[in-house]
């Protein structure tokens, strides 16, 4: 039997005119509105606002707050694996509060099709020169690889990163030495730096023989235009399908087998010494 993953990248556009809750209610519909797959996808901070950073503190969520709460019921409702892209994320009440004392995160949330959290991965790498998310944000400090498992019992491995991740190719490589097959890539990156968008996806597929699911933000909000252009790229680094710059969603299904046949026809994972 062919193992496969059929998937949907929904490429969430949105201004300044939108509140959280209007947004969340809208995009919860339009998931439940998709044909039947087995992963849907969102991008890098879609409720919350990718560089509406002022408002972080004020609209940030813990775990069990209204945004994962309601995905986690689409989920649920449809059977469905949803990587909920990020939130920031607030520490519970009496719970570590990062080795800066700030209490919050970037975080990207992976709900199995039971409608449960199943991985959560904490950003590593924050974006902003020392303003934005290193100001405001603790830094991750765990990758997180999970096994997905839909129908038939099929499985995959696969590497949770996010955004600014990208351009830290040893992030990558590690998610690979703990067996990620498939990255999941959520992100809010904006329109003049695209081409770097493009050209870092298909890399980090290429050089770790894995597929890359990229899911980025539509739109334009706190003055910044975002970049669009979600993708799904294959083992062998080709760009399997691509949207342009406005709100949309990506289907398509992934041959999870091609990621063996490439490693075996081109063995050049094999042959690092360093």
């Amino acid at each position: 039997m062919t193992n496969t993953l059929d998937v949907a990248l929904v490429q969430v556009a949105y201004g300044d005119d939108e509140s959280v809750a209007q947004r969340v209610d809208r995009v919860c519909e339009w998931i439940q509105d998709l044909d039947q797959t087995d992963l849907v996808m969102l991008p890098e901070l879609w409720a919350h606002g990718g560089f509406a950073s002022s408002t972080w503190s004020s609209t940030a969520e813990t775990l069990s707050g209204v945004v994962i709460s309601r995905l986690a019921e689409v989920a649920r409702k449809l059977s469905t694996w949803i990587h909920a892209g990020s939130i920031i994320e607030r520490a519970e009440d009496g719970a570590a509060r990062g080795p800066l004392g700030r209490g919050l995160w970037n975080t990207s949330v992976l709900i199995s099709a039971a409608g449960e959290i199943h991985t959560t991965y904490r950003k590593i790498h924050r974006f902003g020169f020392g303003e934005g998310e290193p100001q405001l944000l603790e830094a991750g400090e765990e990758l997180a690889v999970a096994s997905l498992e839909w129908s038939a019992n099929q499985t995959v491995r696969a590497g949770l990163a996010t955004c600014y991740d990208l351009r830290f190719p040893e992030l990558f490589r590690s998610l690979g030495e703990q067996g990620a097959e498939l990255v999941l890539l959520p992100a809010a990156w904006p329109m003049p730096r695209v081409e770097h968008w493009r050209l870092l996806g298909q890399a980090r597929a290429l050089e770790n023989q894995a597929w890359v699911l990229q899911c980025n933000t539509a739109g334009t909000h706190s003055g910044v235009q975002m970049g669009g252009h979600s993708r799904i790229v294959s083992p062998a680094g080709e760009v399997v399908a691509e949207l342009g710059a406005d709100e949309d969603v990506l289907t398509g299904t992934l041959d999870l087998d091609l990621v063996s046949r490439v490693r075996a026809e081109f063995p050049v994972l094999g042959d690092r010494r360093l």
